[in-house]
C-alpha cells in the first residue's frame, strides 16, 4: 500500500468511529435495553475497525522508506568453521617430517644437507621437531570442535568412533604395507611386537624394542592417550578467562621439566608429551578470548600474522643455533611457546603467508598430511631397493601422491562412513544423533 492510499484509509477510518459515536450519544436517553445495545454495537465496530487498522499499518511502513543508522558498526565476517592456514601447515610439517627421515648418513638427501650453512642444516634435519607441533594442533582442534558439547553417554560414543576412524583405518593400512618385512623380520619377539603395533601401545616402550617397521606411530600411540584424558581437560574450557588461559600456557611451557624432577622417564613419551597437547587446548581458547573481545570492540578479526613471524623465527633461531642454547633447557621446551604463537597466528590469519597456506591446494594436501606422515615409512622399506636417483628424485613426489588418492579414496570415505555408523546408533542401540550436535570437523586431527 502507498502511503497516499493509506492517508485515504486512515480518514474514513476516522469518520466511521465519529459516525458511531454521534449515533451512540442520539440515542442515550432511549432505554437502558437499548442504550445497552447501542453500546455493544459500537464496541464491535471500533474492535473490528481497530483490526483493520493494525492490519493495514505495517504494509504501509513496509513502503515508507526508514532511515539507515549511520552510527552502527558493521558485524566481523564470521570465522570459519575451521582454519584453512593451519590445515596447509599440516603439509608443510608433514613434508618436514619427510625430508628429516632422508637425511643422515648414508640416505639420499645427505649429499644436499651437507652443502648448507650450518643454522639451515640443523633446520633440514630436525623434521622430528614437527611432531610436538602436530600434538599442539590436534589440542587445538579437539578443543574447537568438541567444547562446546555436552558430554553423555552418546557423545563420548561418538568421540570415541571418530577419534578411531580419524587415526586407525590409514595406520593399519601402513602395516599391510610392511606386512611382508614383518613377516621375515627376526630380531625380537614377534608376537609380542606385533600385538604391541597393533593396540597403539608403542609409545609406552620406547627403548625395549628395535623394530622400525613403522616408526612415526609411536606420535599415534601419543594422541590416542590424549584422545583419552581430553574430555577431562575440556570440561570448563569455555569458562577460562585470561589470567586460567594464560596460567594453564605457562603450566604446559613448565610441565616437562616437572615431570622429569618428579622422576617421570623420558621414555614414557605420551605422558612427556601431555604438555604439547594441553598448550594446544590453552591456544584453543586464547583464540576464542581474542576473536570475541576484536568483535565487539573493533568489528573485525585481528591479524595474527606478527605472531606466526615471530614464532617461526624463533623456531628457526632455536633450531638453527641449538648448540648453544644450556643443557638446562632442552630445545623441544623453549620451542613449546614459539609454536604457540605460529600456530595461534595462523588461526587468526592475515598475511601473505597465511593466505598461501589457505590456498585450495595447499589445503588438500594438508587434508592428505596424515596420509603422507603415516605411510612414509612403510613405503621407504621398499623404496630402497630403487636406484638411489630414483629415491632422490621421485619418492617424496611419489608418497605425496599416493598419499593424496589414500585421502580421497580410503581416508575421507571410511572416516565419514564409520561416524555416520555412530551416529546412528549409540552404545546402548539408541539413537546416537538425540539432542547431540554433529562432531565432525573439517579441520579434525
Amino acid at each position: 500500500m502507498s502511503p497516499n492510499a493509506f492517508n485515504k484509509f486512515n480518514l474514513v477510518f476516522q469518520m466511521r468511529l465519529r459516525a458511531a459515536e454521534e449515533h451512540r450519544d442520539t440515542h442515550l436517553a432511549t432505554s437502558v435495553h437499548h442504550k445497552t445495545w447501542v453500546t455493544v454495537h459500537l464496541h464491535r465496530l471500533r474492535k473490528n475497525l481497530m483490526s483493520d487498522h493494525k492490519r493495514m499499518v505495517p504494509a504501509v511502513l513496509e513502503a515508507v522508506p526508514q532511515p539507515i543508522p549511520t552510527n552502527i558498526r558493521p558485524l566481523p565476517p564470521a570465522r570459519p568453521a575451521h582454519l584453512p592456514a593451519l590445515t596447509g601447515l599440516r603439509f608443510v610439517l608433514a613434508l618436514w617430517v619427510i625430508v628429516n627421515h632422508l637425511v643422515g648418513k648414508g640416505h639420499v638427501y645427505e649429499p644436499a644437507a651437507q652443502f648448507l650453512p650450518g643454522p639451515l642444516q640443523a633446520v633440514m634435519r630436525g623434521g622430528y621437531l614437527a611432531v610436538p607441533t602436530f600434538f599442539m594442533l590436534s589440542g587445538l582442534v579437539l578443543a574447537r570442535t568438541y567444547s562446546a558439547i555436552s558430554w553423555t553417554r552418546q557423545t563420548l560414543w561418538k568421540y570415541a568412533v571418530g577419534r578411531f576412524a580419524r587415526v586407525y583405518p590409514v595406520y593399519l593400512l601402513s602395516l599391510l604395507i610392511v606386512a611382508p618385512f614383518i613377516v621375515k623380520a627376526q630380531d625380537q619377539p614377534k608376537a609380542w611386537l606385533v600385538a604391541m603395533h597393533l593396540t597403539l601401545l608403542q609409545a609406552w616402550w620406547v627403548g625395549h624394542y628395535t623394530a622400525g617397521w613403522n616408526t612415526p606411530a609411536w606420535s599415534l600411540s601419543c594422541e590416542m592417550f590424549f584422545y583419552l584424558v581430553f574430555p577431562v581437560f575440556v570440561l570448563r574450557w569455555k569458562k577460562l578467562g585470561w589470567i586460567t588461559t594464560l596460567a594453564t600456557a605457562a603450566l604446559a611451557c613448565a610441565l616437562t621439566k616437572l615431570m622429569w624432577a618428579a622422576g617421570i622417564s623420558d621414555q614414557l613419551k605420551p605422558v612427556i608429551h601431555l604438555a604439547d597437547f594441553l598448550m594446544g587446548i590453552a591456544i584453543a581458547r586464547a583464540l576464542e578470548l581474542i576473536t570475541a573481545q576484536h568483535a565487539l570492540k573493533a568489528g573485525r578479526w585481528p591479524s595474527g600474522k606478527w605472531l606466526y613471524a615471530t614464532g617461526i623465527l624463533g623456531s628457526a633461531l632455536l633450531i638453527g643455533y641449538a648448540q648453544y642454547l644450556p643443557d638446562s633447557l632442552p630445545l623441544t621446551i623453549l620451542l613449546r611457546p614459539m609454536n604457540a604463537l605460529l600456530l595461534l597466528g595462523f588461526a587468526l590469519g592475515g598475511g601473505w603467508l597465511a593466505r598461501f597456506l589457505a590456498t585450495r591446494p595447499l589445503v588438500y594436501l594438508g587434508k592428505a598430511s596424515y596420509s603422507m606422515y603415516i605411510l612414509h615409512i612403510p613405503i621407504l622399506w621398499w623404496a630402497v631397493s630403487w636406484p638411489g636417483t630414483l629415491v632422490r628424485n621421485y619418492y617424496v613426489a611419489f608418497v605425496i601422491a599416493l598419499s593424496c588418492i589414500v585421502f580421497a579414496g580410503l581416508e575421507e570415505p571410511l572416516n565419514r562412513y564409520l561416524r555416520s555408523l555412530a551416529g546412528r546408533k549409540g552404545p546402548n542401540g539408541t539413537n546416537g544423533t538425540n539432542g547431540t550436535p554433529s562432531l565432525v570437523s573439517p579441520d579434525f586431527i
